[in-house]
């Protein structure tokens, strides 16, 4: 397999202005999926820090009270007895929109100066497009005396309410509000991955990066910068200790970082025009897709986006498309709702009419029958490339928003039949199958310890199996839900399709407000990434 044949090379990336390695050889990579698997392990890492050792994280929402485990610590607990300890805790949070508007400015303020009274330094990051955020969710972990134990998380889990589920999908008692379709807990799907080996200092250099930009953390509001001066609050980064040498190698794994940044101005010192490598780094994968895109994600909004899938559909006569997604949008309400709808309906209209017997959406519901809300942004190639990581399939989390994941392909070879499944010699690879099937499991209630999966690995086998099943529920749904439910927690999804009047105007807001575009304007022009 060659390793240019699916990650971007340097000149593809074209970013000259980061010191990011073009990819890491020698890794290991850990699927974390739920978040009380992922809280669970980073407590563990946490309480393991020393005096001198780093705690380095980034994050779009942070909850200061919500509980790592059922009996705690919390956020803020954990993180601020590492200060207490001697660890240097530095911290980047999206400084948010208002908590009027449904987001968590409040929250995030908490948590940044609690950490503060500890000895840490966790700042408000406002330097973003206009209407953009910082989605990057990631903590990284450096033992400068010991780098073998280095480790960091990287995915779609933030560290806040709603996100502690597991398997069950009873949902966190700590609950955001959300749609009410959703329950008073709703339950929620999310993965991170947990990176050890060489990698680690890519990630370190990622946070390095935003954490030493020049451009000021409120520069785009100066009513906020006010305030935040008022408050007394932290508005210059501290220097950073001396970035250690990379930890030594792990594993077989080979691990590309893709990121999303806008075009600004004031420029990113370190994305001089932005940076689109997680857009770049999806389309070069898909490509070469020739049998079987599996998709897990929150948004799969865009047209730019689908229509990607939509030509690998064309091309390639035996190529599927699956996709998990929400059953409703996160929100409600006659002004917030349609925009979330319209955006979808007509992604997947696109992908439909390139290939209507080849492309397969589900939603998720627990056994209790409440839907499953997906938070996950996961992809899998061909069961030969992987990635998770915090953006979603639009046009915001590719060129507008800060976004970051994590690619993998495995120098393992799996020899389970078939072991080339798409036919271009590259072979199936260990991480990316078991990632599918780890999924695939638990949504089609089969073994975990994979004691089922023969008719799971052959993609026309899956595509099969995964349908019929998703269908024998929703049949048991639809005659009454009499007699015993049958196995598994998919239903096939079917978006609602608004009338014409509200489409009107929730296409332009969608497209103006939900979806916008942080492109440079010779990149719109062209029509690339």
């Amino acid at each position: 397999m060659a390793l240019r044949d699916w990650f971007l090379t340097a000149p593809e990336r074209a970013n000259p202005g980061s010191d990011l390695p073009v990819w890491t050889d020698g890794n290991l990579a850990e699927p974390l999926i739920h978040g009380a698997a992922y809280f669970d392990r980073l407590v563990r890492e946490v309480e393991e820090l020393a005096e001198g050792d780093h705690l380095f994280f980034t994050d779009w929402r942070g909850d200061p009270d919500e509980r790592m485990r059922p009996d705690g610590p919390t956020v803020a607990q954990l993180f601020a007895q590492a200060a207490q300890r001697g660890v240097i805790v530095k911290g980047l949070i999206w400084r948010s929109h208002v908590d009027a508007l449904s987001y968590s400015e409040g929250e995030n303020r908490d948590l940044s100066e609690t950490v503060r009274a500890a000895g840490g330094e966790v700042l408000l990051d406002q330097r973003v497009r206009r209407g953009g955020s910082h989605h990057q969710k990631l903590v990284v972990l450096r033992h400068p005396a010991d780098p073998g134990r280095d480790v960091a998380f990287a995915g779609g889990i933030d560290l806040c309410h709603s996100r502690r589920d597991d398997a069950s999908h009873a949902g966190d008692p700590q609950a955001v509000g959300m749609s009410p379709r959703y329950g008073p807990t709703p339950p929620w799907h999310d993965v991170q991955l947990a990176v050890r080996g060489p990698v680690v200092g890519a990630l370190d250099t990622t946070f390095r990066e935003r954490w030493t930009d020049p451009m000021p953390l409120d520069s785009e509001n100066p009513v906020a910068y006010l305030r935040d001066r008022l408050r007394g609050s932290d508005l210059r980064p501290d220097p950073l200790p001396a970035q250690p040498p990379d930890p030594p190698a792990r594993g077989p794994h080979h691990v590309q970082v893709l990121r999303t940044y806008p075009a600004v101005r004031p420029r990113y010192s370190f994305a001089p025009d932005g940076e689109r490598t997680v857009a770049r780094g999806y389309t070069k994968a898909v490509r070469r897709a020739r049998r079987l895109i599996y998709l897990e994600d929150q948004y799969l909004w865009s047209t730019e986006v689908a229509e990607l899938f939509a030509q690998a559909l064309r091309e390639h006569p035996d190529l599927h498309l699956v996709a998990v997604v929400p059953r409703h949008p996160d929100v409600d309400g006659r002004l917030a709702l349609p925009p979330n709808m319209v955006g979808r309906e007509q992604a997947l209209s696109l992908c439909h009419r390139a290939a209507p017997e080849r492309v397969h959406v589900f939603d998720v519901e627990n056994h209790e029958g409440t839907p499953v809300y997906v938070h996950a942004k996961i992809c899998v190639v061909d069961d030969v490339w992987a990635s998770v990581g915090s953006d979603n399939f639009n046009r915001r989390s590719w060129t507008h928003d800060s976004e970051l994941s994590c690619a993998v392909l495995d120098d393992t070879h799996d020899e389970r039949a078939p072991e080339d499944p798409a036919g271009l010699g590259d072979g199936a690879r260990v991480f990316a199958r078991d990632l599918r099937l780890r999924l695939w499991r638990e949504h089609l209630d089969r073994d975990p310890a994979g004691g089922q999966d023969d008719d799971l690995l052959d993609p026309v086998d899956a595509v099969a199996t995964i349908t019929a099943t998703a269908d024998a529920l929703d049949r048991w749904h639809a005659a009454g839900r009499v007699g015993p439910r049958p196995p598994g927690r998919l239903r096939p999804h079917r978006p609602e399709r608004l009338p014409w009047r509200t489409r009107l105007w929730a296409l332009p807001a969608y497209r103006l407000l939900y979806d916008p575009d942080g492109r440079p304007l010779r990149a719109r022009l062209a029509g690339t990434w």
